[in-house]
């Protein structure tokens, strides 16, 4: 059955409309009418079962038949902390590691990111971003999206870290001795991580002695050179492997 998200679905209620661009996507591309039922979702992690009334400029009017449980969440909470890169990578970055389960996506920008966002676009951007998240949290039949938050520096990235209770690791191509498998298999599953995958030109000696000061564990992912997003497909999906949901739950 296909998912749509609304705003907030009134847990008292029996009609919802939708509009704008779910709406359209209902009616124009998928050709949906009265009749036609589908799953809506809002971002708290409400979710009902609902047949369409009626379909006009104004939007769709949609009866609830009845309420869905949301699906579990992963047993940790990933925050991916990615370098900007360039816009395809980024939007197919965000895209993948949202069905993969991450509840937060921390972009930052260090000395070595290529990509800067100026004032004037940065909230375009981001609006994309989470619009993109949102489209995955459908895709994946998530609970709700991943949270996307305003670019940061690598400073304040650490920062917001300071009281955390978290595992903490950073991709760094010049770890010699710890590798992502070794901790993941020797250290017993946290319920909260922040990953950080740094941009194309990797962390600085600096940047690295900072982020060990502020409690992250820098790991390596092997000897093959990866691309800054693959890197952060490659932790997310291990991580979630090891520590997370990728299963039946039967084990």
């Amino acid at each position: 059955m296909r998912r749509f998200f609304v705003e907030r679905i009134d847990p008292t209620g029996d009609t919802v409309r939708v509009s704008g661009a779910e709406a359209r996507h209902m009616t124009r591309v998928l050709r949906m009418g009265p009749g036609d039922r589908l799953v809506l979702m809002d971002g708290d992690g409400a979710r009902v079962q609902a047949v369409i009334r009626s379909a006009g400029k104004d939007g769709v009017v949609l009866a609830v038949e009845r309420t869905l449980e949301a699906p579990h969440a992963s047993p940790i909470a990933i925050t991916l902390c990615p370098s900007l890169i360039k816009s395809r990578p980024m939007d197919m970055l965000i895209q993948k590691v949202s069905e993969l389960g991450v509840d937060r996506i921390q972009p930052f920008a260090s000395s070595r990111t290529v990509v800067r966002l100026p004032e004037t676009r940065k909230d375009g951007r981001v609006r994309h971003w989470r619009e993109i998240a949102r489209n995955a949290a459908k895709q994946a039949d998530r609970a709700t999206p991943a949270r996307v938050d305003d670019p940061v520096g690598f400073e304040e990235l650490l920062k917001g870290w300071g009281q955390i209770e978290a595992a903490r690791l950073l991709l760094w191509e010049g770890e010699e001795t710890r590798d992502l498998k070794a901790v993941l298999k020797g250290t017993p599953p946290a319920k909260t991580l922040a990953a950080v995958v740094g941009p194309e030109g990797g962390f600085t000696r600096e940047e690295v002695a900072a982020a060990r000061k502020a409690g992250f564990v820098p790991v390596s992912l092997g000897r093959r050179i990866l691309r800054a997003e693959t890197a952060a497909l490659a932790i997310t999906a291990l991580v979630q492997y090891e520590w997370g949901d990728l299963s039946l739950g039967t084990s």
